[in-house]
């Protein structure tokens, strides 16, 4: 059994690429290019370079000594935290930046919900001269304000959008429309393994430096490569497929990808797709979608910005269906308990995405040999008024 991409775009059943018209030549462009890109020793060179010299990898894989100690096994927190601008999502934005400007594009879109994939395109879009778009819902704007000020100041244009539930799957629709209106000297840097083919195959590819680093990090730790689990937070997908990429042929490997339950998998508010979804098309792509019985797309709700959608990458809808991925959920106070508690016991603010994936540990039961790795896939920074508003509750 594959668990990659077949030659039409799908894993399986999910994926492809459904599309209007208008987005045809822009998105089959892109396929029949991306591969050719991204194999030339231009490209190769140029993407290394600004990994290493610009964003600051490799990641450290940070053995997390006391966190250890109270789950009574072998810890490891693979830090995209301390990337540069705050998460994971400049793994994706430079070699997405890159492709763009091998196609001779001119002019860069993007959706955003916590504000991470915002900061890396108004990022790579100012390293590299380009005009920047950013579509984020309102609701994301007024709770994720640090990242909005990050992004003007980047130069880009942030753009707050009013319709729907006003969080990423708008961001998203809206970013698709401009698409639809500007789609020659367009390119839409997609920021999850979501969207028609090629963008999961792609944003894969770039995300999956994590598991590379994290296989050449435990040799050099423990004198082995392969983790017995490897835990990421799952929304779109994009930092967990990262942190599970080199793994996913190694079925030794437990692959555990955390959702957003919000409130609770039994209320209408939550953002978990894998536990309330039924298949679906979403954003160009046949996966896991919340939906109501007559197939219109519910709203999903997460207090973590960056989980707040009600679809999956069509990558994980696979792994899940196939048996490969065991998929788990926390609510938000099960993640904001685990926040604190990194904290705490070892001086790390997590991004309240990530703590989702810490919250699993409180639910799982290790052997005291396991090697555990979770991917704290970003910082906290952005959050710190969700976090003072739980402490002043607390008071």
């Amino acid at each position: 059994m594959s668990y990659f991409v077949d030659e039409k775009g799908f894993y399986g059943r999910f994926g492809g690429a459904y599309i209007p018209e208008m987005l045809y030549a822009n998105v089959e462009e892109l396929r029949t290019q991306y591969l050719k890109i991204m194999e030339s020793d231009q490209f190769r060179n140029d993407y290394q370079f600004l990994l290493k010299h610009y964003a600051g990898r490799p990641s450290p894989l940070y053995p997390a000594k006391r966190l250890s100690e109270l789950y009574k096994t072998n810890i490891f927190l693979k830090r995209e935290d301390l990337n540069h601008t705050g998460s994971h999502k400049l793994n994706n934005t430079i070699g997405q930046i890159l492709i763009a400007k091998a196609l001779g594009k001119t002019r860069i879109i993007a959706e955003t919900g916590a504000g991470q994939h915002g900061v890396a395109t108004a990022t790579v879009c100012a390293l590299m001269n380009l005009e920047c778009i950013v579509y984020m819902g309102e609701t994301d704007v007024q709770r994720q304000y640090p990242n909005v000020m990050r992004m003007k100041m980047l130069g880009a244009e942030v753009v707050p959008v009013t319709s729907g539930n006003k969080t990423l799957k708008d961001a998203t629709n809206e970013a698709i429309r401009d698409w639809i209106n500007h789609p020659e000297n367009t390119h839409y840097i997609i920021g999850s393994v979501v969207g028609p083919h090629p963008y999961p195959d792609m944003v894969s590819k770039f995300q999956s430096i994590i598991s590379e680093e994290i296989k050449l990090q435990l040799k050099e730790h423990i004198g082995r490569e392969l983790p017995d689990y490897a835990i990421a937070c799952v929304g779109g997908g994009s930092n967990a497929i990262g942190t599970f990429y080199h793994f996913i042929d190694h079925p030794e490997v437990k692959l555990v990808a955390v959702e957003a339950s919000g409130l609770g998998v039994d209320t209408n508010e939550t953002a978990a797709t894998i536990a309330c979804g039924e298949l679906g098309i979403i954003h160009g792509s046949k996966t896991y979608l919340m939906q109501n019985q007559d197939g219109q797309i519910t709203e999903p709700y997460s207090i973590s910005a960056g989980l707040d959608y009600p679809g999956i990458g069509p990558v994980h809808a696979h792994l899940h269906e196939t048996g490969r991925l065991t998929v788990m959920d926390a609510t938000d106070k099960e993640a904001l308990d685990a926040a604190f508690r990194l904290t705490q016991i070892e001086g790390i603010i997590p991004a309240l995405e990530s703590a989702h994936a810490l919250a699993a540990l409180e639910k799982m039961r290790f052997r005291p040999e396991d090697i555990v790795v979770v991917t704290v896939s970003g910082r906290g920074d952005k959050d710190m008024d969700t976090y003072i508003k739980c402490m002043n509750d607390k008071l």
